[in-house]
């Protein structure tokens, strides 16, 4: 049985001369910090009556409530065959490691096959294929390779700033930019969607503080890369991620990717219009890109993603900044873990 909680908080804000309407009815997310609050909320004059609607399970939280690649398995999907591009980087690893849980068709496209073994193990054919190829190499795409795939997911991705990993011409312009063009120009019409995963910050690589971030050029090739996507005529939906936590898992098997967990860090909040700033796990990443495959309206759209301890969103009811109004907010502790219906409802939440 559930317990339904009612506080409330009171906080200063500056009475609006002219208060902003909704119309009855109609909810609206405010994202502005990644946590529904307006950055300019101090100094603010007068009383603001808030009412947050919590709900919370009497039992105690098993740890099959966390989220976790084992919480929940999908039906067979055999009509699928999806294409994992940077299948062994730190998200691509989880992407992977979830579609082989919910028995969905994969074919990775890797420089390095024997890194799927030591990864994934010996995986039925049926269930899971390996090619060999490099983006950054517009002769390794044959046409072969996407024969009967029916979605992409692209997690590839280098450092910010100069590392071993740059070694081989790893570039962030080689692999984010270069990469992302050969990929997509060689990807056939005929897709469902490809879902590539970016950054947070793609829009204001030269404001600061992404500026700092974009000084070897990294979210600009990114924006590049993003942008030569939606111009492509494909359906698209690009996932910008925060900063990255939780993993990479490089040096585990897959019975230790598929007991991942992102923590205390379970709640997910989706923005669009590049305005959040903050971190999100891998697993949080890797499972949108699976849920938006098959969410319809995402198509054609851009979302930022980040993931929080607690406090998932907040609707706001009526007028947004006036005295004496009720906010009501919505608390999923838990987060979506791999549950459809909410990743669908986070998404047609999601607001600039």
């Amino acid at each position: 049985m559930a317990t339904k909680l009612s506080l409330t908080f009171r906080f200063p804000v500056e009475k609006s001369p002219k208060p902003r309407k909704s119309k009855p009815g109609v909810p609206q997310l405010n994202c502005c910090n990644g946590y529904g609050f307006s950055k300019n909320n101090s100094g603010f004059r007068g009383q603001l009556s808030m009412k947050v609607n919590a709900v919370q399970d009497e039992a105690i939280q098993s740890s099959n409530s966390e989220t976790t690649l084992l919480s929940q398995t999908i039906p067979p999907s055999s009509s699928k065959l999806v294409l994992v591009v940077g299948a062994t980087g730190g998200v691509g690893q989880l992407v992977v490691a979830s579609l082989l849980n919910r028995n969905i068709k994969s074919r990775l496209l890797l420089r390095d096959p024997e890194k799927a073994i030591s990864l994934f193990g010996n995986q039925d054919e049926e269930k899971l294929q390996v090619v060999k190829g490099d983006t950054r190499n517009p002769a390794d795409l044959d046409p072969s390779i996407f024969e009967g795939v029916t979605h992409v997911i692209c997690c590839t991705g280098t450092t910010a700033f100069p590392s071993k990993r740059w070694d081989g011409d790893n570039t962030p312009e080689r692999v984010d930019w270069e990469g992302i063009r050969n990929l997509v120009s060689a990807l056939p019409s005929s897709l469902k969607r490809v879902v590539l995963v970016s950054s947070v910050g793609v829009t204001k690589f030269n404001e600061l503080p992404w500026s700092i971030m974009n000084l070897f050029g990294v979210l600009k090739y990114k924006k590049k890369g993003e942008d030569f996507l939606c111009e492509s005529g494909l359906p698209f939906t690009i996932i910008r991620a925060g900063r990255l936590t939780d993993g990479p898992y490089t040096s585990y098997d897959l019975n230790t990717l598929l007991k991942a967990t992102a923590g205390q860090r379970r709640a997910v909040v989706i923005g669009q219009g590049d305005n959040l700033v903050g971190e999100v796990s891998r697993l949080v990443v890797a499972e949108a890109c699976i849920q938006a495959m098959d969410i319809e309206f995402t198509e054609g759209k851009i979302y930022e993603i980040n993931s929080v301890e607690k406090l998932l969103s907040i609707f706001l009811v009526d007028k947004l900044v006036c005295q004496n109004e009720d906010i009501e907010f919505t608390w999923q502790g838990e987060g979506p873990g791999t549950d459809p219906e909410k990743w669908e409802e986070l998404f047609k939440t999601a607001r600039a």
